[in-house]
């Protein structure tokens, strides 16, 4: 399937490895380059250190050898060009929606009226607008997800990593995030790294897949995806390519299911 040329990659990972206590190898000897204002999809066997390489690029884990440079700098641990949308939704209990998304510039410093103000406008983004005032355990799960993504993007990140974001939802909430995940990504013009289970998730959402192999992980493929992304969402899962790059990705996993 024809694709535009990459962009200038805004995340360069450098010979990644990392080995686990007891010598469980996780990844081995990773390089690639993520491009900017794209989202690319870490998709391969489960296991395989798609969680490891996000947390790595994240600087919430170090990595055995090699180096990732964001923006052209050292990773070294976290910092405020990057966000990270947990699987859990790591939220804290005794906080309000509003709180919760403002969380990341109450860090920062930035002054209550301000974040609050930045958070109401995300929060109305994820579709939440009339919950701010609600706490984690008075929504559903698949609400508490969108508040993650809420402070993830109101921090302003270059980067923002989503570790299976929606996979603690219902299929049907499951759509109704990778459609609104697809408009927010059009209108922010941010990174995102993204990482899923679900061929057909990847597929749909990506502007580019990483296939990765078993443990210990290679990059065993990359796959530029080209389909249409405006009109009715259906449409794009009927569409010859998307089929086709299903059953192609599809054919390249299968031999790793046991």
């Amino acid at each position: 399937m024809p694709a535009a040329a990459a962009p200038d990659g805004i995340v360069e990972v450098r010979g990644i490895s990392k080995t686990y206590g007891g010598g469980v190898e996780a990844l081995n000897n990773i390089s690639l380059t993520f491009p900017e204002g794209a989202l690319t999809s870490l998709l391969g066997p489960s296991g395989c250190g798609k969680t490891t390489l996000l947390k790595i690029i994240a600087g919430l884990v170090a990595p055995t050898a090699g180096e990732i440079l964001v923006k052209g700098r050292r990773v070294t641990g976290p910092g405020p060009e990057r966000s990270f949308v947990f699987q859990d939704f790591a939220l804290m209990p005794w906080a309000t929606v509003l709180r919760n998304a403002a969380f990341g510039l109450e860090l920062r410093g930035v002054a209550r009226s301000e974040r609050e103000a930045v958070a109401e406008r995300y929060i109305e983004a994820v579709g939440l607008k009339g919950f701010e005032h609600k706490y984690p355990h008075e929504l559903s799960g698949g609400m508490r997800q969108r508040v993650g993504l809420a402070r993830a993007l109101a921090v302003n990140a270059d980067v923002v990593m989503m570790d299976e974001p929606f996979s603690a939802v219902d299929e049907q909430t499951r759509r109704r995030f990778q459609e609104d995940l697809l408009r927010l990504v059009a209108q922010e013009r941010k990174t995102f790294l993204f990482v899923t289970h679900s061929i057909e998730e990847a597929v749909y959402v990506s502007n580019r897949i990483v296939l990765l192999s078993r443990r210990p992980s290679r990059v065993q493929r990359i796959i530029e995806i080209d389909l249409p992304r405006d009109g009715d969402p259906d449409r794009i899962r009927r569409h010859p390519d998307y089929l086709d790059t299903v059953e192609d990705i599809w054919q390249g996993l299968r031999h790793y299911v046991e």
